[in-house]
């Protein structure tokens, strides 16, 4: 089993709360079985649109920080971008060019995954504080982004991949056709966009998305979280019918498995400050 997780602000969080420097939390973590990092909490890595979308968080030297010193303890990670919001094309290139400069130095990004604001439910839109807030990205806008990242990044982060769940099924799959070469998981029981208004479901079964790459003109490849080729599928399942997978028989994800809404409102789940003992 891989572990992918720790965000470069629950680093920051750890850090702050054992007093301990960010590589000694990554190499205790390491020790402990971690095996790569989600490279979110980027939002764009610029402190002016930082300090209007999430003041008070990681800062732009500390995420810089938290995946250099992963990528030279031998952890790898992914890196983003949540762009649609408050920034401009220029923060967008530059935060491109910073990931391109960390990735030539360190060589330890997995892939590059563009994400696009989700506004309906998100705290920025519900509190009214941005006047010049958007409503996330426009179609053709995610297109361009997706192509400009290939263009810029092709040579240095190879994977480019695209998030159903920010997208829709309909767009991600297009963006197969404007440089994006990395369907995403199938997820089970997704919040995070989920949790800020996103209505593209909160899991795909791997025969829906071997279909929809199929559909888009591209061969089906498993891959492990590092990137390694687990298994190449046929590019036409007539011939050579996919091995079944245990989670396409399952008929309803929320039943099985839960959902946001559901497990939000479990009483079991909910966290609580313990209360001191005398």
């Amino acid at each position: 089993m891989h572990v992918h997780a720790l965000s470069p602000e629950e680093v920051k969080f750890a850090a702050s709360a054992s007093g301990w420097s960010f590589r000694r939390v990554l190499e205790a973590m390491k020790d402990a079985g971690l095996g790569s990092l989600p490279g979110t909490s980027a939002e764009v890595l610029d402190d002016r649109v930082r300090a209007r979308i999430a003041p008070g968080r990681i800062t732009t030297a500390e995420w810089i920080d938290v995946v250099t010193t992963a990528h030279a303890i031998g952890l790898r990670t992914t890196s983003t971008i949540m762009y649609g919001h408050v920034e401009t094309d220029m923060e967008r290139m530059r935060h491109l060019e910073l990931l391109r400069s960390i990735q030539r130095e360190t060589g330890g990004f997995t892939e590059f995954v563009p994400l696009s604001f989700v506004h309906e439910e998100a705290p920025m839109t519900l509190r009214q504080q941005l006047p010049e807030l958007r409503p996330g990205p426009t179609g053709d806008d995610v297109i361009r982004l997706y192509a400009i990242s290939r263009l810029m990044l092709g040579s240095t982060i190879r994977n480019l991949q695209v998030s159903w769940v920010k997208d829709g099924m309909r767009q991600a799959q297009w963006l197969l056709s404007c440089g994006a070469n990395d369907f995403g998981g199938t997820l089970i029981n997704e919040s995070i966009s989920t949790s800020a208004g996103a209505s593209h479901g909160q899991m795909q079964t791997p025969a829906t998305l071997r279909r929809a790459i199929r559909d888009a003109g591209r061969i089906p490849v498993e891959r492990s979280t590092r990137y390694d080729v687990l298994r190449r599928f046929a590019p036409d399942p007539g011939s050579t019918p996919d091995e079944a997978h245990p989670l396409d028989a399952v008929g309803d994800p929320e039943a099985t498995f839960g959902s946001y809404e559901r497990l939000t409102r479990d009483e079991r789940f909910r966290f609580r400050l313990p209360v001191a003992t005398p």
